[in-house]
């Protein structure tokens, strides 16, 4: 099969530009779902467009609404982070929680040590504690 090296790196650009179109329509169709500020009639229409004249649509739209979205990517993006972050606070407990635990029970293990408590008075204390 005769297929010159030119014809193989059109090729590949050409699959890349196809690729990188689809991407861009996806975030666009995304932004447009995404977006709050417009009613679900000018979703609709917007949608309407970018699918029946995709590349009219499409470029279009970014004329119009691009400005906006990256502000609303970048929003999506922090309260998904702000979700995240008191997520893990919620399930891990916070830091100084942990840390005054554990000093308590580092001053507890001391006072044992010095024989200033007894056995069973250090696991009352540290029942407590961890408790």
């Amino acid at each position: 099969m005769d297929y010159p090296l030119l014809n193989a790196f059109w090729t590949m650009c050409l699959i890349f530009l196809w690729v990188l179109w689809l991407i861009l329509l996806f975030r666009i169709i995304g932004d447009i779902f995404r977006s709050r500020d417009i009613n679900n009639w000018a979703k609709t229409g917007w949608l309407v467009l970018v699918i029946v004249l995709p590349f009219l649509g499409v470029f279009i739209y970014v004329i119009a609404r691009g400005h906006g979205m990256s502000e609303r990517e970048y929003a999506q993006a922090e309260r998904q982070q702000k979700q995240l972050q008191h997520y893990l606070r919620e399930t891990a407990g916070t830091g100084d929680e942990t840390a005054r635990h554990a000093d308590s029970l580092a001053k507890l293990a001391e006072l044992k040590n010095h024989g200033d408590i007894t056995e069973e008075e250090f696991q009352k204390a540290k029942a407590k504690v961890l408790a």
